[in-house]
């Protein structure tokens, strides 16, 4: 990932390839750390209240100290930054930061042709920091990876066989007019875009088997730096036609409305 602009609290803005943790910090020991990844339109942070709300939540749940001045630190990077680009914020035990980068490319293309999804069983997620957005991502990453290998885009993780969320995206569908998400519990974290979502369009939410997913009309995944990205295969089954549906179309336009008001 190549780093456009590096804020450190106490410290400003430094060089994007200065070292900023330091060797005894609980992220780089234990993977204790807390984050959000928000995407920026035109100079202005998309939802930043929201995902405030859920930084500092995860900072309290993981005891580490409260991001005081995140505001300050995201609106010096931000100005540094070219208008559109990835925010992300970090909480560790010993540094408050804020980092811009370039958005991933190809992120349209995957729009028009749709994703595929690799299904990967975890059993019952453990219920401990339930809602925290924490930096250890090993193993959806390397589930992600695996189902790369077969052939699919991104993985979507299944808890007793019920549908969970994907690795960094919450999961969606459509039957007839009705739009359907797992509901928000261990396993499933709640999304700053899915909640926009819902106030959009209120789904149905709950605790659905993989059929339902494999059955839809139609199916997208959500997340702040893809957005609303269609999904047109689970596990090598056709969801639909096999194309991006109208559901999503309506929702990423209507989120680009919003952000670029």
């Amino acid at each position: 990932m190549t780093l456009l602009v590096v804020g450190v609290a106490g410290r400003g803005l430094v060089d994007p390839g200065e070292p900023v943790f330091q060797p005894d910090d609980e992220a780089l020991l234990r993977g204790a750390a807390a984050f959000e990844t928000l995407r920026v339109y035109g100079g202005r942070p998309f939802l930043l209240a929201e995902h405030l709300a859920r930084f500092r939540h995860s900072a309290d749940a993981l005891t580490l100290d409260p991001p005081d001045g995140i505001e300050e630190l995201v609106a010096r990077v931000v100005a540094a930054a070219p208008p559109d680009h990835v925010l992300r914020l970090y909480r560790t035990s010993e540094t408050l930061l804020a980092t811009a980068a370039p958005l991933p490319e190809g992120l349209e293309e995957l729009r028009a042709r749709g994703i595929k999804l690799g299904t990967f069983e975890v059993g019952e997620p453990p219920t401990v920091l339930g809602g925290v957005k924490a930096t250890s991502y090993g193993i959806p990453f390397a589930a992600r990876r695996e189902a790369e290998r077969l052939g699919a885009d991104e993985v979507v993780f299944l808890g007793r066989g019920l549908v969970l969320e994907a690795s960094t995206a919450n999961v969606w569908w459509r039957r007839g007019d009705r739009l359907y998400t797992p509901a928000t519990r261990p396993g499933v974290l709640p999304g700053v875009t899915r909640g926009f979502i819902c106030g959009l369009e209120p789904p149905e939410e709950g605790a659905f088997p993989l059929v339902q997913l494999q059955g839809a009309d139609e199916a997208f995944i959500t997340s702040s730096i893809r957005e609303v990205m269609p999904v047109v295969a689970v596990d090598e089954v056709q969801v639909g036609d096999g194309r991006p549906g109208p559901a999503a179309a309506r929702l990423q336009a209507a989120l680009r409305l919003r952000s670029t008001a």
